[in-house]
């Protein structure tokens, strides 16, 4: 299989992730304006998938470092397994609210607030996991990040109050999302020998360990997103059918690169985890809140109707949003 050894390439790999956990929620909003996000979200799930399986037989197959995929998938023991499949199981309810977050309250809104505390939360547990990097640089670089997401919430508070109460609940989704979301990766690395040359016997690689995981996220959906089309946080019941009788070729296809884009970012940070070391990688990572708040902004307009003085704050937040990740890159020398 690949094996990533420069931190420098690692770094490289984490910022390809923080491009794909930023813009893969573009699919969702392209989606929305013909059908409800329950029904985007089974062909995002499946994208993640297929994207995984990809990977394992094509990077996890490649070169001859560490154990091929099938020879992985051979000896993998049920316990790292479960471990695996867990984090997909959580990361996919985390993720599920999020995307509901996203269709009441928008991106530049949800990933902050949403993302924001999954930084804090996931940074400090995978850190505690393997200790690696100067921990007040990096601890620094999250604060700055932090930061960044409570602007973004002070100038999302500018923006006229009609539809206030909608507003309030997709913040709450947000918050409950991060809240999950911040455990999930430390699961998927308690699956992993974090020496990917000389895997423990039993555990997984990153490929193997990405292949589970997206399978526990589809597997979990069935429960999650099927809660969520009965009993949706906003409208109206969202009926099973109509993913076929309302789908089309074009919708199905957004939601499949949707999860596609999201699925090539997790695989290409879980591989450079290592390297990075997890709490670096997970941090760069969540440079996708600033990724998703450029798109807000700038692109989908979200802030088109808030008052003066509110560029300034925005602004700010994406001077944070550098410094942070900035020092949390520079938290381990290359």
């Amino acid at each position: 299989m690949i094996i990533i050894e420069s931190y420098s390439i690692a770094v490289v790999m984490c910022f390809i992730t923080m491009l794909c956990w930023g813009s893969w929620a573009n699919t969702q909003k392209l989606a929305s304006k013909e059908w409800r996000f329950q029904l985007f979200y089974w062909d995002y799930a499946v994208g993640v998938l297929l994207l995984a399986v990809f990977m394992a037989l094509t990077m996890g197959n490649m070169g001859t470092a560490g154990r091929g995929f099938f020879a992985d998938l051979g000896q993998a023991s049920i316990t790292y397994i479960g471990y695996a499949m867990l984090g997909g199981i959580i990361f996919n309810l985390s993720n599920i609210l999020l995307v509901a977050a996203i269709d009441i309250a928008g991106m530049a809104v949800a990933f902050p607030l949403g993302c924001g505390l999954s930084l804090i939360l996931g940074t400090v547990t995978n850190y505690i996991g393997k200790p690696e990097g100067n921990p007040l640089v990096l601890f620094l670089g999250v604060l700055a990040v932090v930061v960044a997401a409570v602007l973004d919430a002070v100038a999302y508070g500018k923006l006229p109050s009609q539809g206030q109460k909608t507003t309030t609940k997709g913040i709450l989704i947000s918050l409950a999302a991060g809240a999950l979301m911040g455990f999930f990766y430390r699961f998927v690395m308690k699956s992993m020998e974090m020496d990917f040359a000389n895997c423990t016997p039993g555990k997984l690689s990153p490929y193997t360990a990405t292949v589970f995981f997206s399978l526990g996220l589809f597997l979990s959906n069935f429960v999650w997103n099927s809660w969520v089309m009965i009993m949706p946080f906003v409208g109206e019941p969202v009926p099973f059918g109509d993913y076929f009788t309302k789908g089309n070729v074009k919708l199905h296809a957004v939601g499949i690169l949707g999860g596609v884009i999201w699925s090539l970012g997790t695989t290409f940070n879980i591989v450079a985890a290592p390297s990075a070391s997890p709490a670096i990688a997970f941090g760069l990572g969540y440079g996708g809140i600033m990724v998703a708040a450029l798109w807000g902004v700038f692109i989908w307009k979200e802030f088109k109707d808030a008052p003066a003085g509110t560029n300034k704050l925005l602004a700010l937040m994406f001077a944070c949003f550098i410094i942070g990740l900035g020092l949390i890159a520079a938290s381990r020398p290359a």
